[in-house]
């Protein structure tokens, strides 16, 4: 299986969201790609010293979104992907390129030798903040076929948070993992309607009973909450292991610490 051969454990992995700092081109951007990767370089070191299964990388501050992302944004998060690589050649590294950039993650990762993406808007259309967006795994899939980046796994978002689910309303959650598992999904994501929001349990055993590939969290899980999620393949956790709780701000060590700490009483 893919997934525990990158892994190494097949439930309760927990990955670590690195966001990096708004990248050249975008409107709050402030610093340089050296000073951006520094950052996510620090950052890295924290999830790593506190025994994080892996880690994931993401231009969330580059709002507001566009699904026309430039060639700067792809050349500035390969820049810092590379570097985080290099500091960890064996940890479990991905990649999210917002909006909705699938292709281009694909194409950082294999130039970068990460692990996976998160892809957005894999299968069925939806309505999200930046616009419609239509399903995309028939393409994807080719194209990562076409530049050799099959080791590359995709997990995929169902029910992509920030967005409106109307036009699929009659479409289960169940159903769309079945749909996205269908379509060679290498992993489904689950989350709740917005960053930091609690994903409901109960939709993740909904998932989980309904597919034979792994599920992820992809959003809520705290040190409050987590016991309701170790059935879940991994959790990728940003929000609550921030200063405050609160995505846009740095890495907090006492968090993290604090969070696996706990984790590591429930695994036992």
């Amino acid at each position: 299986m893919k997934f525990v051969n990158l892994f190494g454990r097949l439930k309760a992995n927990i990955i670590g969201m690195i966001h990096v700092r708004a990248l050249p081109g975008t409107p709050l951007c402030k610093a340089t790609v050296p000073e951006i990767t520094e950052e996510a370089c620090r950052e890295a070191e924290i999830y790593h010293q506190a025994g994080l299964d892996g880690l994931i990388i993401e231009n969330m501050h580059d709002v507001p979104y566009t699904f026309n992302v430039g060639p700067e944004v792809c050349a500035s998060m390969t820049a810092v992907c590379a570097a985080v690589r290099g500091m960890y050649p064996s940890l479990p590294l991905g990649i999210q390129i917002l909006s909705a950039a699938n292709q281009a993650a694909l194409a950082v990762a294999l130039a970068s030798g990460l692990d996976f993406i998160r892809a957005e808007g894999f299968v069925f259309s939806h309505v999200a903040d930046e616009g419609l967006l239509n399903a995309c795994a028939g393409d994807l899939l080719r194209y990562r076929k076409r530049i050799g980046a099959e080791n590359v796994q995709v997990f995929t978002d169902i029910k992509k948070k920030h967005s409106a689910h109307s036009l699929t309303s009659d479409v289960s959650v169940a159903e769309t993992a079945r749909a996205a598992e269908f379509f060679l999904s290498d992993g489904l994501i689950v989350t709740g309607t917005a960053t930091g929001v609690q994903t409901d349990p109960a939709e993740l055993r909904e998932v989980a009973q309904s597919v034979r590939i792994p599920v992820l969290i992809g959003s809520g899980v705290t040190h409050d909450n987590l016991e309701h999620y170790l059935d879940a393949n991994a959790m990728i956790i940003g929000s609550h292991f921030k200063k405050g709780g609160y995505w846009a701000n740095g890495v907090d060590p006492e968090r993290v610490k604090k969070f696996m700490g706990k984790l590591h009483e429930l695994r036992k």
